[in-house]
């Protein structure tokens, strides 16, 4: 028999946080390497960045501390699956994936976090 223990993060440490212009939010997502997914979650539009899983870093994620090293978001009352936006640059149109994290607790609670916290969100 395997034994299966669950054990979530107990700490999100955030390094930097910025609210961006969502049409920003969405073109940082168009990289060399592919389309990155946003993240939603009760009303805010996000994306993040994680520190190289240096020993120390890999440490902390062991005891249940997560360090990201960006946090971006923007306001999005409502999920939309894809977000497009014109580019005039390139002269066509991104579409970037929206995955709904609605059921993670620890997203929520980032969320909240913000809304509570962050200055320039109000």
């Amino acid at each position: 028999m395997i034994k299966i223990t669950y054990a979530p993060a107990n700490e999100l440490v955030i390094h930097e946080i910025i609210n961006i212009a969502k049409e920003d939010l969405i073109r940082e997502r168009v990289t060399p390497a592919g389309v990155m997914p946003l993240y939603w979650c009760d009303g805010l539009l996000f994306s993040f960045s994680s520190l190289p899983l240096t020993d120390d870093v890999v440490k902390d994620y062991l005891k249940g501390r997560i360090h990201w090293l960006e946090v971006h978001f923007a306001k999005e009352e409502e999920y939309k699956p894809v977000l497009s936006l014109n580019d005039e640059e390139y002269k066509t149109t991104m579409n970037v994936r929206v995955i709904d994290t609605s059921n993670s607790e620890m997203h929520r609670e980032l969320v909240k976090w913000i809304k509570g916290t962050v200055k320039s969100y109000k």
